[in-house]
């Protein structure tokens, strides 16, 4: 063997340990935002007595803290191309450290929002690691196959830990019967993996001569500011609500300008003519349509299982059934991760993603006739959940891959962007539409099964939409031997506008 050879292999002998490596870290890390977004949940009612605000007052929580991640995710990601996704990614665990403990503290409703709000800086975690485990990657000339396991061995994380967190909150809080030291646990857990990132994660290397791009980021803000404060308000105060359509043709307006003022930028916030790629667009398409079912329809799939069952339909659960349907669910998202993790290992990803956008499809459409009964639920649940859990796993990844280096993280960044733009556009409309049909039935409170039909459609026709949306992605797209290609000299000089990676 010549020296160059065994070069070589101890070269990649040594980048699969720290890859390796990185995964085990980050599964600790992604098991911490796990217990970070099912910890609170079951601690509602008693946060609620706590403030001394109602129940609907809740709702604010969610809006806020979507609203900051929406803003800040595309800057801390394209910050961590520049700077080191390191840096950026200990930057956000220390600021959800901080924020973690002042829910601890906070003894009103507005500093307990504000709170809330800075502790969404946790959504940019999963986009930073995957960055930082495709450019590891990139040693070994298998960055997109080790990123695409890796990420469904960290949505496994994930999901475990919400589990983890929602089991635990309830009774660590029923042992102590005091609010303020039961949601200690959340910010020592942030705490810890703030040292944990600080000593055990590499720097990713990051291109030199990069700038920040503020004013595109500015009006990208600001678009996002104006169509996410619609669709809250569309939720809030329903469609008669003139400011909703004056904020929401404002947000598109900026959108547009947005675009115009990017495609003038040497080094843009957002390349918009990445996104325009055939394997770029359907990624960032299918994260906006997955987003309707995996966050917009969770609050109607809880309602309708509470709902009273002597209307005719729904399944009378109480609150502990109706979390143990919830955990089916996320359990499904768990095997789905994993069964995403082994099969890439061999299949097309590109074949994979468009058969779990279909799994999405086929569990929702399967409600329309089949929701009566407990495992009737129980199995639409589990066939949505399995491709939901997947996509969540394949989409960060499939973009890194499809991004050139130095945008893997604003890339992997801009799908959770667009997914929580989905989730929260399909809550504002899924609320009137089951406001719509509240009172017409004997109960007065509970929504109409027509309201339920309507919203189970909408998520069934997002998973074939995005199954259909991802056959124009080219069938070479999210493999290695894309970017051995793109590694290839490039006598032209056009390496940095066409390639695929």
């Amino acid at each position: 063997m010549s020296r160059a050879s065994a070069a070589a292999d101890r070269l990649r002998g040594s980048a699969l340990g720290i890859t390796t490596g990185l995964i085990g870290w980050f599964i600790l890390v992604e098991l911490t935002s796990g217990i970070l977004q099912g910890f609170y949940v079951p601690l509602f009612s008693d946060i609620v007595a706590h403030l001394g605000v109602t129940d609907a007052d809740v709702n604010w929580f969610e809006a806020a803290q979507l609203l900051l991640s929406a803003l800040v995710v595309p800057v801390l990601a394209k910050l961590g191309d520049m700077y080191g996704h390191k840096k950026i990614l200990l930057i956000a665990a220390i600021l959800t450290a901080g924020a973690s403990w002042w829910l601890v503290f906070a003894g009103s409703f507005w500093t307990f929002l504000i709170a809330w709000a800075l502790q969404g800086f946790y959504v940019v975690w999963l986009p930073l690691e995957i960055a930082l485990i495709f450019e590891r990657g990139r040693v070994q000339e298998r960055g997109v196959s080790l990123t695409r396991r890796a990420a469904g061995l960290l949505v496994v994380g994930l999901q475990a830990g919400a589990i983890i967190g929602a089991l635990a909150a309830g009774r660590i809080f029923a042992a102590t019967g005091d609010l303020t030291v039961t949601l200690t646990i959340p910010a020592i857990a942030v705490t810890l993996i703030a040292v944990v990132i600080w000593l055990g994660v590499p720097e990713s290397e990051p291109l030199p001569g990069r700038r920040l791009d503020t004013g595109g980021f500015v009006i990208l803000a600001m678009g996002l500011l104006l169509i996410t404060s619609a669709l809250t308000f569309l939720r809030l105060n329903g469609p008669g609500f003139v400011w909703t359509w004056v904020l929401l043709v404002a947000g598109l307006a900026a959108f547009v300008v947005f675009v115009r003022y990017e495609l003038r930028q040497d080094d843009p916030a957002v390349d918009v003519r990445v996104l325009a790629r055939p394997e770029m667009w359907p990624v960032q398409a299918t994260a906006f349509l997955v987003g309707i079912s995996l966050l917009g329809a969770q609050g109607p799939l809880s309602t309708y299982a509470g709902t009273d069952s002597s209307l005719g339909y729904g399944l009378g659960l109480d609150a502990t059934d109706r979390s143990n349907v919830i955990g089916v669910y996320l359990v499904s998202l768990i095997v789905g991760a994993v069964l995403f993790a082994v099969t890439s290992r061999k299949g097309s990803p590109r074949l994979i993603l468009i058969g779990a956008s279909a799994l999405v499809g086929i569990g929702y459409l399967l409600f329309l006739p089949f929701h009566l009964q407990l495992w009737q639920v129980l199995l639409n649940l589990s066939i949505a959940g399995l491709g939901s859990g997947a996509l969540v796993a394949a989409l960060p990844s499939a973009a890194a891959a499809a991004a050139p280096r130095g945008q893997t993280g604003i890339s992997s960044a801009l799908t959770n962007t667009t997914k929580t733009i989905g989730g929260t556009f399909a809550s504002a409309i899924f609320g009137v539409v089951l406001a719509v049909g509240a009172g017409t039935v004997a109960s007065q409170t509970a929504a109409s099964l027509g309201g339920y039909i309507t919203v189970w459609t909408v998520c069934a026709a997002g998973g074939f939409l995005a199954a259909v949306l991802l056959l124009f992605v080219p069938k070479v797209a999210f493999g290695d031997e894309a970017l051995d290609a793109a590694a290839a000299p490039d006598p032209e000089g056009t390496a940095g506008q066409a390639q695929i990676l």
